[in-house]
Formats: structure tokens, C-alpha cells, sequence
């Protein structure tokens, strides 16, 4: 059962407020989801400077240091961006429960189910992949079931493959679900415009904030209930 707080209209104010409640949380998960990329990017980049200073310098040898750093950094990549998507998990727990989500907290729900939050993402990215590579626009439709499919992958315990189709039919099988991915197109291109423009700066604050009022705005509009 959610929050009462989920339910009402969201405003600016109301995920401005909510932002500032988890500035730590919010900081913590991006300082730890760039550490574990940048350790994976330098042990990228160890091996091609370490192996070229070996005498590798043939195509073939670079290609080999290459495709070894790459498998290197994979591990890494994976964990930055199962820490990055708790990004839309705090503002989900935290309109379910109406608590503040400490880093602890965060961290907590993240390790207790590891597994299905990585094969719920490997799921998510290859269909959006595929989506995209097919005609675009399907990649884009994928892509905005994400609010409502992380909620769920983290507050129940469906299956993932019942998530992810419960999850596009709560977006796009009810007038409310179309307005709230319309909703998600326009916040988006607010952020990008807004990020445009202050090079970068505004998705500091836009991008969590974006994050706050579409979780509130699915739980008022009954996409999540």
C-alpha cells in the first residue's frame, strides 16, 4: 500500500522537497555508480598502456588489449549501473512508504536482491536495445515503462517477465497510462533543454527531480497502484 503522499498531485515544490530529503542518498549513489566506472575504465586503460609499453604495437595486438581490457571492464560497467538505477528506485520506495530513504536504506534493499535486479536490467536494456536498433520509436516506448518497471521489480515480488508486461499495459493500455508516458516525453525534453543550457549543470538537479515527480505522478494518475 502506498504512502498518501503518493497520491496527491505532484508539483515542482513537492519533488523539489523531496530531492533536498535525499541529497546524501542521491550523492552517495552517484559518487559510488562513477567509482566503480572509473575503476573499470583505468584497468581499461592499464592494460592497452601497460601492453603497449610491452612492445604490443601490432593491429592484431591492439585489437587482443583491446577486446581484454573490455571484457576487464565489463564487471564493472554492470555494477555502476545496478547502483545507478537505485537513481529510480529511492523516489519509488519513497512514495511507498512516505519515509526518507537513507543511504543505508538504499544500499540495504539493493543487496537483498542483487540477482533480480540484474536480470531485470540485462531484461530492460536488451529490449530497449533491440527497440531502438529496429525503428527507434519502439526503443522510446520501451524506455518509458521505466519508472513503473523499476517500481515493481523492487516493491513486489512478481516474476520479472509478468513485471515487464504488467508494466507496459499499466503505460499503455488505460488513458491515464498514455498521458503519463506523454507526461514523461515532456518532462524529459524539459531536462535536456534545461541541461542544454546550463552545460550540464541543470541535470544536477533536474534529472533527481524528474525522478521524484513522475513517481508521484504515476501513483496519482493510478499507473502504479
Amino acid at each position: 500500500m502506498a504512502s498518501p503522499q503518493a497520491a496527491a498531485r505532484p508539483t515542482i515544490n513537492t519533488a523539489w522537497e523531496a530531492v533536498l530529503a535525499h541529497v546524501p542518498t542521491i550523492l552517495m549513489v552517484w559518487i559510488a555508480s562513477a567509482v566503480i566506472s572509473g575503476i573499470g575504465l583505468g584497468l581499461f586503460v592499464l592494460i592497452v598502456v601497460v601492453g603497449s609499453g610491452a612492445g604490443a604495437s601490432s593491429d592484431a595486438a591492439n585489437t587482443v588489449l583491446a577486446t581484454l581490457g573490455n571484457v576487464v571492464q565489463l564487471p564493472f560497467a554492470v555494477l555502476s549501473g545496478l547502483v545507478g538505477v537505485l537513481a529510480v528506485a529511492v523516489p519509488a520506495l519513497h512514495y511507498e512508504t512516505g519515509e526518507v530513504i537513507t543511504v543505508e536504506r538504499a544500499f540495504a534493499a539493493l543487496l537483498q536482491r542483487p540477482w533480480r535486479y540484474l536480470l531485470a536490467g540485462a531484461l530492460f536494456s536488451l529490449a530497449t536495445t533491440i527497440g531502438t536498433l529496429l525503428c527507434l520509436l519502439p526503443g522510446i516506448a520501451v524506455a518509458l515503462v521505466m519508472p513503473v518497471y523499476v517500481n515493481r521489480i523492487f516493491l513486489t515480488d512478481q516474476p520479472i517477465l509478468a513485471v515487464f508486461a504488467a508494466s507496459f499495459q499499466a503505460v499503455y493500455g488505460s488513458e491515464n497510462g498514455r498521458m503519463f508516458a506523454v507526461l514523461e516525453i515532456l518532462v524529459g525534453l524539459l531536462v535536456a533543454v534545461a541541461s542544454l543550457c546550463t552545460c550540464g549543470l541543470a541535470a544536477l538537479v533536474a534529472v533527481p527531480m524528474s525522478s521524484f515527480y513522475l513517481q508521484n505522478a504515476a501513483y496519482h494518475r493510478g499507473v502504479i497502484r
